[in-house]
């Protein structure tokens, strides 16, 4: 436990306004080990990826226990900190969320998302809500005295077309990081959004560090460090990018063979 504390401490610091820790999503521990090599500082699992990697579709399609699984085997092929994608929590009400993240930080996370999209729908959890499900995670991984990076995930900008992605919408966000910071989260995921304007206000007033996804229209990193992002993930695009690759290449090799 005391390793994984000093781990939980590491990807804390990890996460500095103006310069962000990269995070290039994986979904085994194969593909783990082929991005540590790589340079990364952490590694972090994408929902999507390890879903599709497993035959399942996204949305807790994929069953918890082989989530938790694929995460010990991928806290064993490397050294770094290790954080899970766990969704809406594997569960609505606060004692299950609470009860999955128990379990992610038995098989070694150090940190986890957390999102406040409701499961099977499009609706999202009201901030009080989510707000609720975010102190059970935070009260569970305090009695096992982990000091887990709680990623607190909102859909806001997920759930809108980017035209409607404006003013209103950000202080949207802020409402919910404001509880959700108060609830014990340790930082905000705005996944969806890509304006350098908007990011840049919601980097100054946002009381949680900010993490972005990686969109073909999301600013290169040197500008996303001077708007004050924290984060940048990669989510689903380098397990999309494999199989893209891996299916030229098979395409290439069954021509080879036809010829």
């Amino acid at each position: 436990m005391a390793d994984q504390r000093a781990r939980a401490d590491q990807f804390r610091r990890l996460h500095a306004a103006g310069d962000p820790v990269v995070l290039f999503n994986v979904w085994d521990a194969g593909s783990a080990r082929a991005v540590a090599a790589g340079g990364a500082k952490a590694i972090a699992t994408g929902s999507w990826s390890v879903a599709a990697a497993h035959g399942y579709p996204d949305g807790e399609g994929l069953p918890l226990d082989l989530a938790i699984a694929n995460l010990e085997r991928i806290g064993r092929a490397v050294d770094l900190p290790v954080t899970i994608d766990l969704e809406s929590g594997y569960g609505t009400r606060p004692a299950a969320v609470a009860e999955t993240l128990t379990r992610a930080i038995r098989a070694g996370a150090v940190g986890c998302n957390i999102e406040d999209s409701v499961t099977g729908g499009d609706a999202l959890y009201e901030p009080q809500e989510q707000a609720a499900r975010i102190r059970a995670a935070r009260a569970a991984a305090d009695r096992l005295s982990i000091p887990v990076f709680i990623n607190a995930r909102t859909d806001v900008f997920l759930k809108a077309e980017p035209a409607r992605h404006d003013a209103t919408l950000i202080d949207i966000a802020l409402q919910r990081a404001a509880a959700y910071a108060a609830a014990g989260a340790s930082g905000l995921f705005v996944p969806g959004l890509t304006d350098a304007e908007l990011i840049g206000r919601l980097c100054t007033a946002s009381p949680l560090p900010v993490n972005v996804m990686v969109l073909p229209a999301l600013p290169p990193r040197v500008e996303l460090a001077r708007l004050g992002v924290a984060r940048i993930s990669h989510g689903p695009g380098p397990y999309r990018a494999a199989m893209r690759f891996l299916e030229n290449a098979a395409r290439e090799a069954f021509a080879t063979v036809k010829g």
